[in-house]
């Protein structure tokens, strides 16, 4: 057997996705839309390509080192893939701000590119679903957005989940009162990032590494690792190191998120104060929260929070902002692995295959398309030429529901013949009854 010219093959990190997988996707990328819009979220596209200058210094020196540069031939412009979809939206602020009116709520489902070491549930190819409040300070508008993803991921079919909430304020506080400045501030948040991976006694061993002392170590440990109920956490908090100024910020709006939880009603259950989540871009400055499924073994899979300076590096003011990303990827990975998909959603978009017995019939099964379709049946007319019992065995590989059989009999006496492939069973109706058949046969 001869060899193809080039070897089928793709980058690492990126995928395809064959019909049966894109209705999946499609399924899930639906509800995050509908619930986008519930809230009064609007839809932006920024382009796939953006200025290397627009992107870096945005998002932190480990961050930046995974961006995938982009260049042509002969261009004088330094490109770069987009990293989020975040950084376009602040250039876009910048950019169209006679044009944008205050505030601002957009969405964004896009892909985005980053060059990590693919594995389960991260690749370098992937799509973003994300939501922004633009020039709304309080802390109603974090709410929101907490609210929105706990909506979501409520919609699709998970009921174990929790959004953890923390502040970039009180991370800087814990490390004044721990003693912790500099660069060294900077390392407290890379151990502490590590949490949820290496646990207590791995971040107290990176912190002996970073050179911190032991009586800094047992401070900060105390703080991140304090396990109290909710109101509790802040006060133990509060107590320490209440006369802090970032601590009193930072407690303040954490309070302020929980009342207008409570007041929108968003279950107790939901969500937490977690200290040692740090959310690693370098932009936020306030609030920030993550999303966890226990299912899976995915881990995070929704993040965002405040980030009150991004925008003003693009226009003459800041604008406060609030905003999170959905973890679109891996949320389709954890439905999959515990089959929340509907059982109607099948594997194909065809609701109706129409048959052609012959080349004398052809035309009349095209017609009889036609009609389907106009009466919001999705139909594919067959367009091979093969026998009945192929293109009924076509239908059924494929998942379609019912199949049409119009040949010179039906044809001569104004009738068609339908049959449902799943129980085999089949109805004859006049053709002006055909839609109305059909829809009954599909439930």
């Amino acid at each position: 057997m001869a060899k193809p010219k080039f070897e089928p093959r793709l980058p690492k990190g990126m995928r395809d996705f064959l019909p049966a997988d894109m209705i999946k996707r499609e399924y899930v990328f639906g509800i995050v839309r509908e619930i986008f819009h519930l809230y009064g979220f609007e839809p932006l596209q920024t382009p796939v390509l953006e200025l290397r200058e627009t992107l870096m210094g945005k998002y932190g020196e480990d961050a930046e080192k995974l961006i995938f540069n982009a260049q042509h031939a002969g261009g004088k412009e330094e490109l770069a893939l987009r990293y989020d979809l975040t950084v376009p939206l602040a250039r876009v602020m910048g950019q169209h701000a006679n044009e944008i009116t205050i505030p601002f709520r957009r969405y964004q489902i896009s892909p985005v590119w980053r060059g990590e070491r693919p594995q389960k549930g991260r690749y370098r190819e992937f799509y973003q679903c994300d939501i922004d409040i633009v020039g709304a300070a309080g802390q109603d508008a974090d709410a929101e957005i907490i609210s929105l993803i706990a909506a979501v991921l409520r919609r699709i079919g998970f009921n174990n989940f929790s959004v953890n909430i923390n502040n970039r304020k009180l991370l800087t506080a814990i490390g004044q009162y721990a003693g912790v400045e500099g660069d060294l501030l900077g390392e407290l948040y890379r151990s502490i990032d590590k949490f949820d991976k290496i646990g207590a006694d791995g971040v107290r061993d990176e912190l002996i590494k970073r050179g911190l002392s032991a009586d800094v170590i047992t401070r900060i440990m105390e703080m991140i690792t304090v396990d109290l109920p909710r109101d509790q956490k802040l006060d133990f908090l509060k107590e320490l190191m209440g006369t802090l100024p970032d601590a009193q910020t930072g407690i303040s709006e954490l309070r302020a998120i929980q009342d207008n939880l409570r007041l929108i009603g968003i279950a107790e259950t939901d969500y937490d104060f977690d200290f040692t989540m740090v959310r690693g871009l370098g932009y936020y400055t306030g609030p920030i929260f993550e999303a966890i499924i226990a299912e899976g073994g995915v881990g995070s899979v929704a993040g965002g929070g405040r980030y009150d300076d991004l925008i003003g590096l693009f226009r003459t003011d800041a604008l406060p902002t609030t905003g999170g990303s959905l973890g679109i990827e891996r949320i389709i990975d954890v439905v999959e692995a515990f089959n929340l998909f509907p059982e109607s959603l099948g594997g194909t978009v065809v609701q109706t295959l129409v048959t052609v017995f012959s080349d004398d019939t052809r035309a009349e099964s095209s017609k009889l398309s036609a009609e389907l379709r106009l009466g919001g049946i999705r139909t594919e007319l067959y367009l091979q030429d093969k026998p009945i019992g192929r293109q009924i065995g076509y239908a059924d590989k494929k998942g379609v529901a019912v199949v049409a059989l119009l040949g010179e009999d039906e044809i001569a006496s104004g009738e068609v013949r339908f049959k449902r492939l799943k129980d085999g069973q089949e109805v004859t109706v006049r053709r002006a009854d055909a839609i109305s058949a059909v829809k009954q046969l599909l439930g």
